[in-house]
C-alpha cells in the first residue's frame, strides 16, 4: 500500500514529475534511497548507468548490482555473442565528427554548426533523394479474419486490451498473411511442420510484454515462440502463452546486438517469421542483421518479416544496415546524422494530432502547395535562426521524408538479401504517426 502523502519521501523525481512515493525514514524528509542525495556524491553505476550509486558505496555495489548477475548468466548462453549485430565503423574513418554513439545534442550541434547555404543544400538533397525512391509507399490497413477473436474481444479477459494496439498488431499480422508468410491454422485448417507453407515459429524482437506474439499464437497456430527483449517486464503474455497446449516458449533477455540467432539450438533449421512492433531506432537495423547477415545450411529458415519502425532520431551510423545506399545517394556520415535529427520533427508537439488527418503524403502535398511562398531568407545568419523561422508543417514534411529515406535503405538491404520486401503504411496516422511497416517474404521461384 502506498504511503500517505504526509509520510512520503520529499525527493523530487524530475523524469516522473512527482515526488518519490516511498515512506520517509524517521527524523528525515527522505526515504532510505534518497536520504543522502543532498550530502553525498552520486555516480552512475558503471555496470548499469540507468541508476546512480553513492560514491562511498560504489565499490561494494558493483559486486552485487542486479545487472551483474544477469550478465554473468547471459555470458554462459551459447547464443550470446557480444556485439555480433552491432555493425562496424572504421576506427580511422574521418568522414564526420560523430563516432560510436551520436547523441541528440551532438546531432543538433552538428546541424547548427553548418553554414546556412550548406543547410539549404542538404534540404534540397533530401527532397531530391526522397522524390526518387519514396513515391510508392502504399496504404495497407488490414484487419485479417484470423484475428477476429481479438477484434471482437473474444479473448481471455485477463489479457490487457487497448483497441489501438490491437488494430496495429492485427494489421502487422495481416500484412504477413497477405504476402504468404503466415498461414491461418484453426480447427478446420490443419497445419503441420511438414507443410511446405507452414511457419511453426515466431521470433519477436523488442518483444516487451509479448502481446504481438500472443495474438499471433492465438490466431495463426505457431508452435514455437521466441521473445527477445533486454528489459524485464511485469504483466507479460508469457503466462497465457505457456498455458497453450503444444506451444514452446523461450524468452531471451538479451540485447539484440548480442544475439546469435543461429546458435539457438531449438530454432536451427526451423522455418520462422520475425516480427517487431515499434522497434526503436537502431533496434530495427540490429534485428535485420540478426536475421539475414549470417545464413547457412544450419540457420533458421526466415520465411518472412514484419517490422514497424519508429524513433528514427535514435539511429546511428555504426549500426545502420545500409551505409552503401546512403553514401550512394551522396549523403555523408554527418549528413546522415542530420537526417536522423530531422526525423523528430515528424512527430513533435508542433503538429502531430493538431493537424487533421496527418499522413506523410498529405504533409508532402501541403508542403508542395506552400513552395511558391517559400523564400530563402539570406539575412538569417545561422542555421538555428533558419530552423526557428521554418513553419511547423515545413519541419514535419522534412522529418517524414527523412524517416522514409532511412526506411527505404533498410527495405533495399532486405531485398538484396533475398526477400521480396516493401514499405507500407499499415495503420492510419490518426492511430499512430509511426505507421510505416517493413514487410518481406520469400521470393517465388519465378522471381528468384
Amino acid at each position: 500500500m502506498a504511503a500517505r502523502s504526509g509520510s512520503r519521501c520529499n525527493f523530487w523525481l524530475p523524469k516522473k514529475k512527482r515526488s518519490c512515493a516511498n515512506t520517509r525514514i524517521e527524523s528525515s524528509l527522505f526515504c532510505g534511497n534518497h536520504s543522502q542525495r543532498s550530502d553525498g556524491q552520486w555516480l552512475p553505476c558503471p555496470i548499469d548507468p540507468s541508476h546512480s550509486v553513492l560514491q562511498e558505496n560504489l565499490e561494494s555495489h558493483v559486486k552485487r548490482c542486479p545487472l551483474l548477475k544477469q550478465n554473468v548468466a547471459l555470458s554462459g548462453q551459447v547464443f550470446y555473442q557480444k556485439g555480433i549485430n552491432a555493425g562496424n565503423e572504421e576506427e580511422d574513418e574521418k568522414i564526420g565528427s560523430c563516432y560510436s554513439v551520436c547523441t541528440s545534442e551532438m546531432k543538433r550541434n552538428l546541424v547548427y554548426s553548418m553554414s546556412v547555404s550548406k543547410f539549404h543544400q542538404l534540404v534540397k538533397k533530401i527532397e531530391e533523394v526522397h522524390g526518387g525512391i519514396c513515391n510508392d509507399i502504399e496504404d495497407s490497413h488490414l484487419s485479417p479474419e484470423a484475428c477476429n477473436i481479438w477484434f471482437n474481444k473474444e479473448i481471455d479477459r485477463k489479457l490487457p486490451f487497448q483497441e489501438k494496439h490491437v488494430l496495429q498488431q492485427g494489421s502487422i499480422l495481416g500484412n504477413l498473411e497477405k504476402i504468404g508468410a503466415l498461414k491461418r491454422c484453426n480447427q478446420s485448417v490443419e497445419c503441420s511442420e511438414k507443410d511446405e507453407d507452414s511457419v511453426p515459429a515466431v521470433v519477436e524482437f523488442g518483444a516487451g510484454r509479448g502481446y504481438l506474439t500472443q495474438m499471433l499464437a492465438d490466431c495463426y497456430g505457431v508452435k514455437k515462440v521466441y521473445l527477445v527483449e533486454r528489459k524485464s517486464y511485469k504483466l507479460k503474455a508469457d503466462r497465457s502463452l505457456r498455458q497453450k497446449e503444444n506451444l514452446v516458449l523461450e524468452r531471451m533477455r538479451i540485447d539484440i546486438e548480442d544475439l546469435n540467432l543461429n546458435a539457438v539450438e531449438s530454432l536451427q533449421g526451423v522455418p520462422y517469421v520475425a516480427v517487431g512492433k515499434h522497434l526503436c531506432g537502431p533496434a530495427t537495423d540490429l534485428s535485420l542483421r540478426c536475421c539475414l547477415s549470417r545464413q547457412d545450411g544450419e540457420s533458421p529458415v526466415l520465411r518472412g518479416l514484419a517490422i514497424a519502425t519508429c524513433c528514427h532520431h535514435l539511429c546511428q551510423w555504426k549500426s545502420y544496415i545500409n551505409k552503401e545506399y546512403i553514401i550512394g545517394m551522396g549523403i555523408s556520415k554527418d549528413e546522415f546524422h542530420a537526417l536522423t535529427w530531422f526525423t523528430s520533427w515528424a512527430v513533435d508537439d508542433d503538429h502531430g494530432s493538431k493537424v487533421p488527418g496527418v499522413e506523410g503524403s498529405d504533409l508532402i502535398a501541403s508542403k508542395e502547395e506552400e513552395e511558391g511562398d517559400k523564400v530563402e531568407d539570406d539575412s538569417l545568419s545561422s542555421v538555428e535562426e533558419v530552423v526557428k523561422k521554418m513553419k511547423p508543417m515545413e519541419r514535419a514534411v522534412l522529418g517524414f521524408k527523412c524517416k522514409q529515406i532511412i526506411d527505404a535503405g533498410r527495405m533495399k538491404w532486405v531485398k538484396k538479401h533475398g526477400l521480396d520486401s516493401k514499405l507500407v503504411k499499415y495503420i492510419p496516422a490518426s492511430i499512430s504517426p509511426e505507421n510505416t511497416l517493413l514487410v518481406a517474404g520469400k521470393l517465388s521461384p519465378v522471381l528468384a
